[in-house]
């Protein structure tokens, strides 16, 4: 139990009291009547104020938390009635201990508010865990107020709780719910539909002698007059491959999340959109050697064995064998489909390696390499030179873009698409390019 601030100019109202008897002896009298009343006044307090007891707190989140995202924490926070409920609200300060690599959305989770009596509130943070894995909370710490406001109790509550953190969930929920209220361009996505023989209506039209007599809408024939046909959105059921390089290049950092894991969660939207459309996802991890297979399917069913796949992906320090992992794609899969390559370009014998099996790769398939680029590589090419670190520095960077773009470029002239774009952009480019080419009907 702590005093307050309220508490201690009560009592320091003694100390001039006190300096005044020497000159008036009766006010020591009235010092003496002030300090009862003081006591009094806290001992009330004390007695009206809520027990630990007389409190419940609950910590609620996403049974998944999801990474390089704002998950959102909240902690409820209810007083229980009791003799010492009063009618006032009581103010609080919760203290929540997350794991302590999460980054905050404020510089420590210390959260107030006022609980009102016999009730509920809420108080919320976010969390941006920078990696996947396995973690865990700590307790709950919870300091409150008497009604006097002249005292405060501080009790710790048992609220330890493992959690997840997978790929990115929350561009899927997002995309899911922009999908249903047609506002994708919210997420940065370009509106792509095709029109001709499916099953998911698109528009209805006037009828032509080439329509088939089941398309015609005879309620809206009824209504206009005359003719009506129903156009439905054109169902292609493709294969996509995705080849995922978790070497030693996709293990380093832009911010505090790794290139890999910007990759992750750009494979992960692309598998809802894609399942969502009707296409069938496979993937396939490598690095020195093929890591994991998982063959292309569809369905819900396989989008959470995609996801629990990604989950388990750990990167490896060494440099990918791209011989070895297109070999063993080409092995196993014959059917054409499109094949993104998610991986670096390291420069030397690796990138010529990878250019020559991408062209090999568009013998059969539509390949496209996927590629994040660095921000800091590009601010360094572009830094002033102001000592010789900063010439060394920026030499560097600037020979590094000239190797990428050089193998980007060598890429393209042999017919095979490439996407190079910053960390944050990644998703949404890779969601743009596969919806373009589908419309384009190029799958």
């Amino acid at each position: 139990m702590q005093l307050t601030v309220r508490s201690w100019l009560l009592l320091m109202m003694t100390a001039p009291l006190i300096a005044g008897s020497g000159w008036l002896p009766p006010l020591l009298w009235a010092a003496g009547a002030w300090l009862l009343l003081a006591a009094a006044l806290l001992i009330v307090d004390a007695q009206l104020m809520p027990r630990a007891n007389d409190w419940r707190l609950e910590r609620r989140h996403d049974a998944r938390l999801s990474l390089a995202a704002q998950n959102r924490i909240r902690i409820v926070i209810e007083l229980l009635p009791s003799r010492r409920t009063t009618l006032r609200p009581v103010p609080i300060w919760l203290r929540d201990t997350p794991p302590p690599t999460f980054r905050l959305d404020r510089p420590e989770p210390l959260l107030t508010g006022v609980a009102p009596p016999n009730g509920l509130i809420e108080l919320a943070y976010h969390v941006n865990p920078p990696r996947r894995g396995d973690y865990a909370f700590g307790d709950l710490y919870l300091r409150w107020e008497g009604p006097l406001g002249l005292l405060r109790r501080q009790a710790r509550f048992a609220a330890a709780a493992p959690v997840k953190v997978y790929p990115n969930l929350v561009d899927v929920r997002k995309y899911d719910l922009l999908l249903r209220r047609n506002r994708l361009a919210e997420m940065g996505l370009r509106a792509t539909r095709l029109r001709g023989v499916g099953n998911e209506f698109e528009r209805l039209r006037e009828y032509t002698p080439d329509d088939e007599h089941r398309r015609i809408n005879w309620k809206a024939t009824a209504r206009r007059g005359r003719p009506i046909s129903v156009e439905y959105e054109t169902e292609r059921s493709q294969n996509i491959y995705v080849l995922l390089d978790v070497g030693r290049m996709m293990r380093s950092p832009v911010g505090d999340v790794a290139k890999m894991d910007y990759a992750i969660n750009a494979v992960l939207l692309l598998a809802y959109v894609a399942t969502q459309k009707g296409d069938r996802v496979g993937l396939l991890t490598f690095a020195d050697a093929v890591l994991s297979y998982v063959a292309p399917r569809g369905g819900r069913a396989h989008f959470h064995r995609l996801l629990e796949q990604l989950y388990a992906v750990q990167g490896e320090p060494v440099e990918p064998d791209y011989i070895a992992a297109f070999g063993e794609f080409a092995a196993r899969q014959h059917k054409r489909g499109f094949v993104l390559v998610f991986t670096d370009l390291t420069g030397g014998v690796t990138t010529e390696s990878l250019v020559a099996q991408m062209a090999r790769l568009r013998r059969r398939h539509l390949p496209l390499l996927v590629t994040v680029a660095d921000p800091t590589i590009n601010r360094l090419a572009g830094q002033p030179i102001v000592d010789s670190a900063s010439l060394y520095e920026r030499t560097v960077a600037e020979r590094v873009l000239a190797e990428r773009r050089l193998a980007l470029d060598q890429l393209r002239r042999q017919g095979v698409q490439t996407l190079d774009v910053p960390a944050d952009a990644l998703s949404v480019a890779v969601i743009d390019r596969y919806l373009a080419m589908k419309q384009r009907l190029l799958i």
